[in-house]
């Protein structure tokens, strides 16, 4: 049987405020949403007389497969839109895990998008992305694959103009942090919050000083006071001379930006030692 490739793209938040909290004990959110070249890799093969889809993942640190959302996704797909089929889904992990970066989320999208190509089932993406938000906040993001606004609790999916091409330097502590733990804190905090129009502005007419005075996650002190050391990375970061630098989503890897792959290649060589890091690109 054929095997259909996927690749599954990682994300940053350039800005992220948090604006209520619902009654079920989700968070309504404000974003805005970069996705980056840094990928998974899924393989999609269908299987021969099977009665079970058959998941594989090639990090061991992942912890249960079956918990993997490319797991629920195509369990997901198949209940709704009633195909036989069984596939084998064999994920390559890349993208690190506890970030903040999306990498489950990511996932779930790319098995729902590559089943959807593989059987030429032709659901729209409107209805892909109606599918993945009952699966995580970040799968209607990953299902468009744009720089966006994102908004409610990630179903709101607006694309808009980013002008400049950015290198991302992704730099991650060993120690990660849980998305629900991030998020049951943080009520505990008084979160900041950033003119959400103002960073749109400044990544439409490639202002870096504006973008770099106007971001903010709401999210980056309870990410610090979970692990303090992401502190030192952001500090680290800001003495390179890089401005535009941050936590994505809840932590914990922390993103510089830069249109400068030179100065981001040299930071990385300083801090390869302590930390896990990934030079990359922005998406446009």
């Amino acid at each position: 049987m054929k095997t259909l490739p996927v690749r599954s793209y990682a994300k940053i938040n350039i800005a992220l405020n948090v604006v209520s909290k619902e009654p079920n004990g989700y968070h309504k959110l404000d974003m805005v949403m970069l996705p980056l070249e840094l990928h998974d890799s899924i393989h999609i093969t269908k299987l021969k007389e099977a009665r079970d889809n058959f998941i594989t993942i090639d990090d061991f640190s992942v912890g249960p497969v079956k918990y993997n959302l490319a797991t629920f996704a195509i369990d997901a797909l198949s209940s709704k839109y009633k195909f036989p089929d069984k596939f084998r889904i064999f994920v390559h992990k890349v993208i690190p895990l506890q970030a903040g970066l999306g990498g489950g989320s990511s996932n779930a999208a790319a098995t729902l998008c590559g089943v959807n190509e593989y059987l030429k089932l032709g659901i729209s993406e409107d209805e892909l992305i109606d599918l993945g938000k009952t699966l995580g906040s970040d799968v209607p993001f990953f299902i468009k694959g744009v720089p966006a606004r994102v908004s409610g609790i990630g179903e709101v999916v607006e694309p808009i103009v980013v002008k400049n091409s950015y290198y991302c330097l992704i730099v991650k502590p060993y120690l990660g942090l849980s998305t629900a733990e991030v998020f049951e804190k943080c009520d505990g905090f008084n979160l900041e919050t950033c003119d959400i129009d103002t960073v749109i502005k400044a990544l439409e007419e490639g202002d870096d000083d504006l973008l770099a005075s106007s971001i903010n996650n709401a999210l980056q002190p309870v990410a610090i006071s979970m692990i303090p050391g992401i502190q030192t990375i952001i500090d680290s970061l800001h003495e390179e001379g890089l401005k535009i630098v941050q936590v994505s989503g809840s932590g914990s890897s922390v993103f510089a930006l830069s249109q400068d792959k030179k100065l981001l290649q040299n930071t990385a060589k300083k801090l390869e030692n302590d930390y896990r890091v990934e030079l990359t690109k922005v998406r446009k």
